[in-house]
């Protein structure tokens, strides 16, 4: 079987749609920071973050949510407070994450040896 690419496009598959959502350097620690904090707000996500830029938060959390991982829910209050949650498809996610970074960690225990 042919694998050039007018043959087989890795976009069109399961594997390339996860990987459309969870591509970047941040969405995944993203995502779990959600996890484990259920609901965060963007300055706690940045300082939690650290080496973030405001701009690049905010253009991560926007695509998560039009990806539909992601909550954002704005209160109207002076100053603006905004939270942002997992979503019933974004916690779908965390067991997939969950075991890249037993994979990793599996890889990383067998270069020590």
């Amino acid at each position: 079987m042919e694998n050039s690419p007018s043959k087989y496009d890795v976009k069109s598959t399961g594997f390339g749609l996860t990987l459309s959502l969870i591509n970047g350097k941040y969405k995944m620690v993203i995502l779990y920071l959600l996890h484990e904090h259920q609901i965060i707000r963007h300055n706690e996500l940045k300082r939690k973050i650290g080496t973030i830029s405001f701009k690049t938060l905010s253009m991560m959390l926007k695509e998560l949510e039009k990806d539909g991982l992601i909550n954002r829910v704005e209160y109207p209050q002076i100053p603006p407070k905004v939270e942002y949650s997992l979503t019933a498809r974004g916690l779908s996610l965390i067991p997939v994450l969950d075991s890249m970074c037993e994979w990793g960690e599996n890889q990383t225990s067998t270069e020590a040896t």
